[in-house]
């Protein structure tokens, strides 16, 4: 597929779904053979939202190299063609990123989500060559994660210029450093799909941006979607009023549970799932899950949503 072909696919409300495992940490493809059918019925569907595999929130970076193809393929076949399937590859050096990219899109991915290759400390050169090499390689899409906040993770605006020739390139998810206007992606957005990975998809979609990163949509659906079909009608007023209307309750939990006794990017994601009943188990150690009492504030707030908590 070309680069116009996939910008129609990798947009909308990203939902960066959890890795259910079962009691003993071992990957469980019956359910997320299950919930993709679930997500899928759910509104999760091509050109209106994506399904993202084994990103750092979906836990990819605790999966053996026989798990993500197997999880990978079972999302795709569960899906039968009716939702576009992003998965993560992240901080390998360009061969073997190459190498997943190729086994990825033959298990029927539709794009990556692909991070500069911070454990190499790379220049902005070697991240253009990093990214025009995976894109030479393939045939399907590549959203590039900004992970500016890591050492060799900043990409800056002219190298995402430069890269407007490497065909594959379809997405930026979109993050910026103090010392970088948020403004600066009007620059490339009539180029890629810019994919707001903060709290901002309201001043993103208003500057071009054609998409956002959420921590709610793999557990209830029609709220993002309904902050998407808002955005796309230009009611800027009433997609921001009920994107806050979740958003900074949720930012308000994050602080008041500031002091973690455990960290990992899938905690909240998966007491979400819980809560709405669509238990996915724990992170594999040695992450722990929420406690009692994070949980059921975190029942609390759901309900405070209005969502059809479980339980």
């Amino acid at each position: 597929m070309n680069r116009n072909e996939l910008k129609k696919l990798i947009l909308g409300p990203i939902a960066t779904v959890p890795t259910p495992f079962d009691s003993e940490y071992h990957v469980d493809y019956g359910r997320m053979y299950d919930l993709t059918k679930w997500w899928v019925a759910n509104g999760v569907v091509k050109g209106r939202a994506v399904i993202k595999v084994a990103a750092a929130m979906g836990e990819g970076f605790m999966l053996r190299d026989d798990e993500w193809p197997a999880l990978l393929r079972t999302v795709v076949n569960a899906a039968d063609g009716k939702a576009a399937i992003v998965h993560g590859l992240h901080y390998k050096d360009t061969l073997r990123t190459i190498e997943d990219a190729k086994r990825a899109q033959d298990l029927g991915a539709i794009g990556l989500q692909i991070s500069p290759p911070i454990m190499s400390h790379p220049t902005q050169d070697d991240i253009l060559r990093h990214y025009e090499a995976i894109s030479k390689a393939i045939d399907i899409g590549i959203m590039i994660y900004h992970t500016h906040w890591w050492p060799g993770g900043r990409i800056e605006v002219d190298t995402f210029m430069k890269m407007a020739d490497f065909e594959q390139v379809v997405a930026i998810k979109w993050g910026v450093p103090k010392d970088m206007k948020y403004e600066d992606m009007t620059k490339f957005a009539h180029i890629f799909n810019v994919i707001e990975n903060g709290p901002n998809p309201v001043r993103c979609h208003k500057l071009g941006g054609r998409g956002f990163i959420n921590e709610t949509l793999a557990a209830y659906q029609p709220h993002d979607l309904n902050v998407w079909d808002l955005l796309e009608a230009k009611k800027y007023d009433e997609a921001q009023a009920l994107w806050d209307s979740v958003t900074i309750k949720l930012y308000d939990y994050y602080t008041r549970h500031s002091n973690w006794r455990s960290n990992g990017e899938a905690r909240v994601v998966k007491g979400l799932m819980k809560i709405m009943g669509q238990d996915v188990g724990d992170s594999r150690p040695p992450t722990l899950p929420l406690d009692d009492a994070e949980l059921a504030d975190l029942r609390n707030l759901v309900k405070s949503w209005g969502w059809p908590v479980k339980g």
